[in-house]
């Protein structure tokens, strides 16, 4: 059975580092996981948590979840008011600018069952990103049909907003794709890093997420480390996870 690291706990809160792959909690369309954050961690820990934010099945890191309702409350209140900063780092196709921002509104994607009886129709979400370029790197192998060698970056992300996909599909837009992204990313890309480095996934990790604790207003810096997949990767294309 999956372990799930604890990152912090207290009385009211408690995040975990979520493994790639794991979903925060069934669905209507997934009914039928064989796990998912919410029943490992009350089979771990004895505890029933409420997600705070939310955390895409293919994506890892940082997953704040609270401890009552009350607490739960009080976090939707910080989102609503935009005070949890959130950062995640990405491994894309091609060399990152040094610096720069997407600022592109998204449509918005509707749930298929909790949207089912809701207007579809909306106009586009406000939607905002920071990027900084970490690291780039060249490798002496063709993966789009066009070019003889293959270039990466790793990539530190800021979205300002939560939309749906927002960072996936932000990345696409400037012609960045996250590596793993069988969704929204180069399909061709990705089937050439999986032949040469084994099972591929979704190389988006959010690694750190800093918010004023809800009770007491003091900050907290919660921090998820890269998991061993992220790590082999990112050296097997001379990315260094752990610059100086």
């Amino acid at each position: 059975m999956t372990t799930l690291p604890i990152l912090y706990r207290d009385a009211h809160l408690i995040a975990v580092n979520k493994p790639a792959g794991l979903l925060v909690h069934r669905s209507p369309l997934e009914r039928y996981a064989d796990e998912t954050v919410l029943q490992i961690l009350q089979e771990q820990t004895g505890l029933k948590g409420y997600p705070a934010h939310r955390l895409d099945r293919p994506t890892s890191g940082v997953l704040l979840l609270a401890l009552d309702p009350t607490t739960a409350r009080l976090l939707g209140e910080l989102i609503a008011q935009q005070r949890l900063e959130k950062t995640y780092h990405a491994i894309v196709r091609g060399w990152l600018a040094e610096t720069g921002e997407i600022d592109y509104p998204l449509a918005y994607l509707p749930d298929k069952m909790a949207d089912r009886n809701r207007q579809r129709e909306k106009p586009p979400q406000e939607a905002l990103t920071r990027y900084r370029c970490l690291a780039r790197s060249e490798l002496p192998f063709a993966s789009d049909g066009k070019h003889p060698t293959s270039r990466y970056s790793l990539a530190e992300l800021r979205p300002l907003q939560g939309r749906k996909h927002q960072l996936r599909r932000h990345l696409k837009h400037i012609f960045h794709p996250i590596i793993g992204d069988t969704t929204h990313g180069d399909n061709r890309q990705n089937r050439v890093l999986g032949e040469r480095y084994g099972a591929l996934r979704l190389m988006l990790h959010a690694s750190r997420l800093q918010l004023p604790h809800p009770h007491t207003g003091a900050p907290l810096d919660l921090r998820a480390p890269f998991d061993a997949h992220w790590a082999q990767l990112a050296a097997a294309l001379t990315l260094n996870i752990n610059p100086p």
